[in-house]
C-alpha cells in the first residue's frame, strides 16, 4: 500500500485557502455561457500545447491553436500534430467524468495512455500496457541518466498499491491528492513512453472527480512550461528529500493557485464588462466610448495619448469622449504623481 510522506506547511495552507476562494467565486459568479465556452476552449488549447511542449513538441501556440481548430498547418512534424490532437482527445475523455464519483481503475489509466500515444512517439511501444523492460530518464542536453525508475517486475505491485490509495477515503485535501498522484505516477513511470503526459491528464481527472474542475478554465501545464527548470527541480526535490513530497506539493498548489487567480481576475473583468456595456447602452454611449471604458477596465488607468494610440482615434475626439464620460460619472481624472503633469483617467 502506497503511503505518501509530506508536511502541511503554511505555504501549502495559504495556497489551499486561495484555491478554495477561487472555487467559491467560480461557483457563485454569474458568468455568461458564451464567455465560459470561449475560456474553456482557450484553456484546452493552452493545456494541450504546453503539456506536449514539455515533452518535446516544437509547435508554436498559434500553430497548436490552428491544429486544434481543425485547420491544416503546413511545415509541422506529423508526430507533433498528432500528439496535440491526442492530448485534446484525452482531456475530452476525462471531461466525461466531470462530477462523477467513480473509482479510478488501472484500466482507466491505461486507456488514457492509449489515447495519448496513439500513432505518435511511443505508439509502437506497447501502448496501454505496463513496460516489461527497464527505462531511464535522460538529460536531453548531456545524455546523462538522471533517474532510473523501478524495475519492470515492481511496476504492477506499485500501480496496484497506488490505485488502491487513490480510491481510499482520506483526510488529505483532495487538491493535495491530485498533486501526490501526479508525482507518484511519474516516480513509478509504468509505461515505456508518455508517462509525463499521462501523469498530468491523470491529475486533471482526479481534480474533476473530486469536484475541483473549476469549470475547466485552467491549465496547470502552462504554469509548468513557463519555467520548466522549476518544474523539474520540484519533481527532483522529492528524491533529494528521501521521498518527502513537501517541496513538490508547495510548488503544485502554488501553480494551481496562480492559474485560478488568473481565471478569477478574468472572470471579474468579464462581469464588470457586462455591467459597463449594459450601463453604456442605457446612457446611449457610442461604440467608441464603450471601447474606452473597457480599455480602462483592463488597464485600470490610462492617458489620452495611450488611448489614442491603442485605437488610432483622433486626439481631440478622445479628449471630448473622456470629458463626457467624466461628466456623467463613469470615470474620473487623476494625477499620476506630483512630478508627472500627464492627466490620467480611471473608472469610478
Amino acid at each position: 500500500m502506497f503511503e505518501p510522506k509530506f508536511n502541511i506547511t503554511n505555504r501549502i495552507n495559504n495556497s489551499l485557502l486561495e484555491i478554495e476562494r477561487a472555487r467559491g467565486f467560480l461557483d457563485a459568479a454569474k458568468l455568461k455561457e458564451d464567455w465560459i465556452k470561449r475560456m474553456q476552449s482557450e484553456a484546452l488549447i493552452l493545456e494541450a500545447h504546453h503539456s506536449t511542449h514539455i515533452e518535446g513538441t516544437r509547435l508554436t501556440l498559434s500553430q497548436a491553436q490552428r491544429i486544434l481548430d481543425g485547420e491544416s498547418v503546413s511545415g509541422v512534424v506529423p508526430d507533433d500534430q498528432e500528439e496535440i490532437l491526442n492530448y485534446k482527445e484525452a482531456i475530452n475523455f476525462v471531461s466525461e467524468y466531470l462530477g462523477k464519483r467513480s473509482e479510478i481503475k488501472e484500466e482507466l489509466i491505461k486507456e488514457i495512455h492509449r489515447i495519448l500515444v496513439k500513432n505518435v512517439r511511443g505508439g509502437t511501444l506497447n501502448p496501454g500496457n505496463y513496460r516489461e523492460v527497464q527505462n531511464y530518464i535522460v538529460n536531453s542536453l548531456t545524455g546523462d541518466i538522471i533517474y532510473t525508475p523501478p524495475t519492470p517486475s515492481e511496476v504492477p505491485g506499485l500501480m496496484k498499491g497506488f490505485v488502491q490509495w487513490l480510491n481510499e477515503k482520506s483526510e488529505i485535501s483532495l487538491v493535495l491528492v491530485a498533486g501526490i498522484a501526479q508525482y507518484q505516477f511519474v516516480y513509478i513511470h509504468p509505461f515505456l513512453d508518455g508517462n509525463g503526459r499521462t501523469a498530468r491528464v491523470l491529475c486533471t481527472l482526479i481534480l474533476y472527480l473530486q469536484g475541483y474542475d473549476f469549470k475547466r478554465l485552467f491549465s496547470l501545464s502552462e504554469y509548468y512550461d513557463r519555467d520548466r527548470s522549476s518544474y523539474y527541480n520540484a519533481i527532483q526535490s522529492v528524491r533529494n528529500n528521501h521521498m518527502d513530497m513537501t517541496d513538490w506539493l508547495e510548488y503544485f498548489v502554488d501553480g494551481l493557485k496562480n492559474q485560478l487567480t488568473e481565471v478569477r481576475i478574468k472572470g471579474e473583468i468579464a462581469i464588470k464588462s457586462d455591467i459597463i456595456i449594459d450601463r453604456s447602452r442605457k446612457l446611449d454611449l457610442n461604440e467608441r466610448q464603450q471601447k474606452i471604458l473597457l480599455f480602462l477596465l483592463e488597464k485600470k488607468r490610462s492617458s489620452v495619448e495611450e488611448i489614442r494610440q491603442k485605437f488610432s482615434f483622433v486626439r481631440r475626439t478622445v479628449q471630448r469622449d473622456l470629458l463626457k464620460l467624466t461628466t456623467i460619472g463613469m470615470i474620473k481624472e487623476i494625477a499620476k504623481n506630483e512630478t508627472d503633469p500627464t492627466k490620467y483617467y480611471e473608472l469610478l
